[in-house]
């Protein structure tokens, strides 16, 4: 595939963001106020994709930086509850890809 994209690379890259988002907020809920480090120790993610994602979410609404550490928002109900809904369509669509092969 020289000098095309694989799209399963980038469906697969996109997943793997999606689980990293997911583990850090569950992360962040369950030890808030919690730290970059920390969050690097507990999650065992390497701190500069803790970094990025926290710059997404925060971005997003759904943490907020506090001097003491990451908190979430109000918005992570709606965030996680969406995520599922999400999950589940996808679940529906690769089911259907697999009947089709």
């Amino acid at each position: 595939m020289t000098g095309k994209k694989d799209p399963m690379g980038s469906i697969s890259e996109e997943f793997e963001l999606l689980e990293r988002h997911i583990m850090i907020l569950k992360t962040v809920r369950d030890n808030q106020p919690v730290g970059l480090i920390r969050l690097s120790e507990m999650t065992g993610i390497a701190k500069h994709k803790i970094r990025y994602s926290l710059k997404l979410l925060e971005g997003e609404g759904i943490i907020r930086a506090t001097p003491e550490g990451a908190v979430v928002t109000d918005k992570y109900g709606d965030f996680m509850e969406s995520i599922e809904e999400f999950a589940t369509g996808l679940h529906n669509k690769v089911e259907g890809l697999l009947a089709r092969l």
